[in-house]
């Protein structure tokens, strides 16, 4: 290979000397336009590359280029550690984090692709009358000219304006006035007059003749005529009219937004938007929900039937006879008394919301108790039912009703969005638009196509873009991202991606990597950190960094194709060659204990009944939306909380509960979450290792000396901690309207105490020292001086694969699979008492290479055997081939999903023909 100076920066992005964090002074070389892998162990440095120094260095590059007044507002970006970079692109960089928590915020707004059928409402929707079903048009001067135009020369015409004369004015005197501006006749009861003609009792009503019409082919004429014309639409506050005197017809016309006696609204950008008070529903205000009776609580238990109380409040003996009005004249309209809820249509269960002449409806039943809300009990009921329930106006859709009357191919924009991505994309394919409207909308149209499509790419055919943004996860927000950053089409880019094929199944990621190869073909260089097999196999180069974690990585492996690192002594290399592998357990545990959940219905669940085994690792698996997550967090998890006296949020709609699990006596959802709250919490205050380590250095001579106490070598109070930063070790000054930047505080260095208490070292180390170890380093120094009580505390962190954490490293700073394992480290902790928990994990091995699954394996391996459960949702095929018990949901994402298509061991599995995890687990097996 040529001398890295050798190379040119027009074809490769140059890193020479890069020193950050852990990184040992490496130079990498990553060729430009090419899909580019980035992969090694978690904590051997990857991200520091990636992020922290090939996008810092962008970023700070365009920083620079802004003139000195923008940059006096954004305050000075360090330098990151390296000798320099040559041949950096701007960079974009696409993180995985839920990042909005706006709840105006919707898939259509994030992706800008609502941006843009906004306009397209805006400049092509027809205003359609919802009484006649016929187009509300707006005449113009030259649709009355065009009129005339059409008709034969010499055809003699009137150009008629309607006038009504108000009630303070008297009509005599109004005539004068219409004299004196220049007019001479009027047409009254069929006749037309000279206006000195007009008789006394003429009543509020005419015509007025604004002019006399003989057709003629010529400029001049017609030049004229609009004048006249323009008057017209003027005397008759927007409508006019022309008569034919030969045939005696009469054509009307009006400037006028209206028909069928109906006043519209003209069609515009903010009539579409939910974030403007012009378009957004007046009840609700944009947002698509209020505060009101909940649906949900009124109606707890769906599969319940109106004759067995499905109505909750209309119980008992005072207001059952709500209850029985409905159920006693049922047989009159047809309606299914015996029919559990959720298996009744739309139309049957809005009608009992709304009611009929036979039986009040629930709505209607609620008004009735708010009149009567002087008495205390009627007060009581009401609280009862509150929550946050659907707009009653705009049924959740977010605009007010006039939106609606506007149409583009038989669809109003409400209607748009409220259809999964999968089911928008062909009605877009097949619209029928004039000649004129194509014109106009081929720009907007081809945007709009374009995201869509890489909305159904990216594996999100199953969303609408009115989903709320602050409800998706993780890898549906990062993925996103990606579909926006997609549909904006840069050129000469580099982007930087952070696990993209996080939340993907196996299926998903094949229509992942196409939009990757998309992307770099549009000539942009796509950086990607993964340890997905599939993608670095797609990869046109990879860049393997270890050779382990933490202190003992920062190092570039191997680069190269995927032939190239076979032939490594990599560790990423040994498990994809095959000389080191997760291996499939000898023989599935088994066992007694399980909880079923029967007719689970929340979401896209099709009431399924579905057993979670115990005391053995379950599995749950399914492409992307096919209801893991609604399974799992909305019903599973809280409805255990429960029956262990736990107090969680509100279950999802389900039947019943049952199995052999009294055994359990706490849940815990370890889910990707940061811990801690304060900027100050880091791991080893959260797994309490940090009071071991203060009273040891209290107990040191110096300290005694001088009369400190366990206290002064904490950083949360006064007393040892720097004074300026209080304990920060970083000083943020807040940007008005820019991110916060943090800077190293300038009195401690950002070592966080005072000097006085640095001085007391503990074998050679002071408490600074010991804050800056990783956790590897830190357990060889204890061990080394018999503190067994630290090593302890310290040794679960290690187990699950986060020896290269440092101990003071900020929990803001930790991935979402990071802070996953520390909460798993100190459950492990703990993990010895004899009350017997259920643990649920959310893809625990988000951010892991293949090696560390290995060691979260062996921590899940000791959970169990203490007596505990697990159960996981996972798309990994390394973790899904070592589970005891696998729950397969499926067949596809959104409404397609929700079925339970397989459940039992991996081996029984593999024989189901419908299932796609099947397919990919087969290999590994």
């Amino acid at each position: 290979m040529a001398a890295i100076t050798d190379l040119d920066p027009k074809q490769h992005i140059i890193i020479k000397g890069a020193k950050l964090h852990n990184l040992k002074n490496i130079d990498v070389v990553i060729p430009r336009n090419k899909l580019v892998v980035i992969t090694g162990l978690s904590g051997s440095g990857k991200s520091t590359l990636a992020f922290d120094t090939l996008y810092a260095e962008g970023q700070r590059r365009y920083v620079e280029s802004l003139s000195s007044y923008a940059r006096q507002f954004l305050g000075k970006l360090d330098k990151p550690k390296v000798d320099y970079i040559k041949g950096i692109a701007p960079a974009i960089a696409i993180e995985q984090k839920v990042n909005s928590t706006n709840p105006r915020s919707t898939v259509g707004t994030t992706t800008e692709i609502y941006d843009y059928l906004k306009l397209l409402y805006a400049r092509i929707g027809k205003t359609i009358s919802p009484i006649s079903g016929k187009e509300v048009k707006k005449h113009t001067v030259s649709d009355v000219i065009n009129h005339i135009k059409a008709l034969e020369e010499g055809s003699k015409l009137l150009l008629l304006a309607p006038v009504t004369i108000k009630e303070d004015r008297d009509a005599i005197k109004s005539l004068e006035l219409f004299s004196k501006q220049g007019y001479a006749r009027i047409k009254y009861k069929g006749e037309v007059l000279r206006i000195d003609q007009a008789p006394n009792d003429i009543g509020r009503e005419f015509d007025l003749v604004v002019d006399r019409i003989i057709v003629k082919d010529d400029e001049d004429f017609y030049n004229r005529l609009a004048n006249a014309v323009d008057n017209a639409f003027f005397e008759g506050k927007g409508v006019c009219a022309i008569e034919n005197l030969q045939t005696g017809e009469t054509q009307s016309f009006s400037n006028q937004f209206e028909l069928d006696g109906m006043k519209f609204l003209e069609p515009n950008v903010h009539l579409f938007s939910f974030n403007n008070p012009y378009g957004a529903c007046p009840k609700c205000e944009g947002y698509g929900d209020v505060i009101g009776i909940d649906e949900d609580l009124v109606i707890p238990n769906t599969a319940l039937s109106i004759y067995e109380n499905a109505v909750f409040p209309w119980r008992g003996e005072s207001m059952g006879w709500y209850r029985d009005q409905l159920v006693n004249s049922a047989y009159t309209f047809d309606f299914p008394i015996h029919k559990p809820w959720f298996e009744l249509s739309e139309e049957q269960k809005q009608l009992v919301w709304d009611g009929n002449e036979h039986f009040t409806g629930i709505h209607e039943f609620f008004a009735q108790l708010e009149e009567k809300s002087y008495k205390i009990q009627n007060r009581v009921m009401l609280s009862r039912y509150r929550g946050k329930t659907k707009c009653s106006v705009c049924k959740g859709k977010r605009l007010r009703k006039e939106a609606d009357y506007v149409k583009v191919g038989g669809r109003s924009i409400s209607d748009l969005i409220e259809l999964p991505i999968k089911r928008l994309m062909p009605f877009f394919g097949e619209l029928q638009l004039s000649e004129h409207d194509r014109t106009v909308a081929k720009r907007l149209l081809q945007e709009i196509t374009t995201r869509l499509e890489f909305l159904d790419k990216v594996g999100l055919g199953y969303l609408t873009l009115n989903r709320k943004s602050n409800t998706l996860s993780g890898g549906e927000s990062q993925r996103i991202n990606l579909a926006t950053s997609l549909g904006s089409s840069l050129v000469g880019s580099m982007y930087i991606l952070d696990e993209p094929s996080i939340g993907l199944h196996p299926r998903d990621t094949e229509n992942l990597i196409e939009v990757l190869k998309s992307l770099r073909n549009l000539g942009n260089t796509v950086i990607v950190v993964e340890h997905d097999e599939d993608i670095m196999k797609a990869a046109d180069e990879i860049i393997d960094i270890g050779p382990e974690a933490g202190t003992l990585g920062g190092e570039v492996v191997a680069t190269g194709n995927m032939e190239a690192i076979l032939k490594s002594s990599s560790l990423t290399a040994a498990y994809l060659n095959g000389t080191l592998e997760i291996a499939v357990p000898k023989e599935r545990r088994n066992s007694k204990h399980y909880i079923q959940i029967k007719g689970a219905r929340e979401n896209n669940l099709k009431n399924i009944d579905v057993t979670f085994l115990l005391n053995v690792l379950t599995v749950i698996t399914g492409v992307s939306g096919s209801g893991k997550s609604t399974l799992v967090k909305k019903i599973l998890y809280p409805t255990i909380l429960q029956a262990v006296g736990g107090y969680g949020e509100k279950a999802g709609q389900f039947t019943s509960v049952e199995g052999k699990y009294s055994h359990i006596k706490h849940v815990e959802f370890v889910d990707q979450n940061p811990i801690g709250r304060s900027s100050r919490s880091n791991p080893v205050t959260y797994i309490k290792a940090y009071d071991d380590i203060r009273n040891l250095f209290a107990s040191q001579k110096l300290s005694k000396l001088r009369g400190y106490q366990a206290k002064h070598f904490s950083f949360n109070v006064d007393g040892g901690r720097c004074e300026k930063c209080k304990g920060e070790g970083e000083i943020t000054v807040e940007m008005q309207f820019m991110a916060d930047v943090h800077l190293e505080c300038d009195v401690c260095n950002g070592k966080r105490f005072k000097k006085d208490i640095l001085e007391v070292q503990f074998e050679g180390k002071n408490i600074d020292d010991i804050l800056n170890m990783t956790i590897d380093d830190a357990i060889a120094h204890f061990e080394a001086h018999k503190q067994d009580k630290v090593v302890g505390k310290l040794q679960p962190l290690q187990d699950v694969g986060l020896g290269y954490v440092t101990l003071g490293q900020s929990s803001s700073t930790l991935s979402g699979g990071e802070a996953q394992r520390i909460k798993l480290a100190s459950f492990l902790v703990k993990g010895n008492t004899k009350e017997k928990a259920l643990f649920i994990f959310d893809e625990p091995t988000t951010g892991l290479h293949f090696h560390d699954i290995k060691k979260l394996l062996k921590s899940f391996d000791e959970l169990i055997a203490k007596g505990h459960s697990i159960i996981v949702i996972e798309h990994n095929i390394e973790l899904i081939k070592c589970a005891d018990y696998i729950i397969d949901l499926g067949p596809e994402g959104g409404e397609d999903g929700g079925h339970l298509i397989a459940e039992g061991t991996p081996e029984e599995i593999v024989q189901n023909k419908d299932s796609h995890t099947a397919s990919y687990l087969r290999e590994k097996l």
